[in-house]
C-alpha cells in the first residue's frame, strides 16, 4: 500500500457503539454474532462519569464488540449524515461467504440488502444489514 514510516496495525480488536437499550442491544450482537458476552463493566476513558460499556467477543475470530450506554443518550436513532461513524464492514471470504451471511440473517429474521457486487472503484460483493439502533453493518468479500 506505499512506503509507510508509521508503525503498522497488526489488526482489528474491537469497534463500539452508544446504543440506546443495552440489555436489547446485547441480545441483538450476541444473536447475530453469536458472541459471548464478557463480564464487568469497562469505563469510558476519560468521561467515566457518562457511563460505561459491555463487551461481547465473536468466538472465531476474537473481534470484540463494545456497547456503550451513556447516561445523556436521548434515545434518537442513529444518523449516518451526522459528523462520525457511518458504518462498519467485515471482511469475508468469496462468494460463499457472503451466501453464509446472507443464509444465516434470513434463519435469524435479520433483515438485509441481499448479495450486491460492484465493479467499481475496484471488485467487490458487500450485504448490508442494521442493528436495533439503525447502525449499519456490512460484510464484504474482495475481488466477487
Amino acid at each position: 500500500m506505499g512506503d509507510s514510516t508509521g508503525p503498522p496495525i497488526s489488526g482489528l480488536h474491537h469497534f463500539a457503539f452508544t446504543v440506546r437499550d443495552l440489555q436489547a442491544s446485547i441480545a441483538w450482537y450476541q444473536k447475530v454474532f453469536q458472541a459471548t458476552l464478557v463480564a464487568g463493566d469497562l469505563p469510558h476513558f476519560g468521561r467515566e462519569w457518562t457511563g460505561f460499556a459491555r463487551l461481547i467477543v465473536e468466538p472465531r475470530t476474537g473481534l470484540a464488540i463494545g456497547l456503550h450506554h451513556n447516561e445523556n443518550n436521548k434515545g434518537e436513532e442513529f444518523d449516518e449524515a451526522r459528523t462520525g461513524l457511518d458504518h462498519v464492514s467485515l471482511r469475508v471470504e468469496g462468494r460463499e461467504g457472503l451466501e453464509a451471511w446472507a443464509a444465516w440473517l434470513d434463519s435469524i429474521g435479520v433483515a438485509h440488502s441481499g448479495i450486491q457486487s460492484k465493479r467499481e472503484p475496484f471488485v467487490f460483493s458487500a450485504i448490508a444489514f442494521r442493528d436495533i439502533d439503525d447502525i449499519q453493518l456490512e460484510v464484504v468479500a474482495l475481488d466477487v
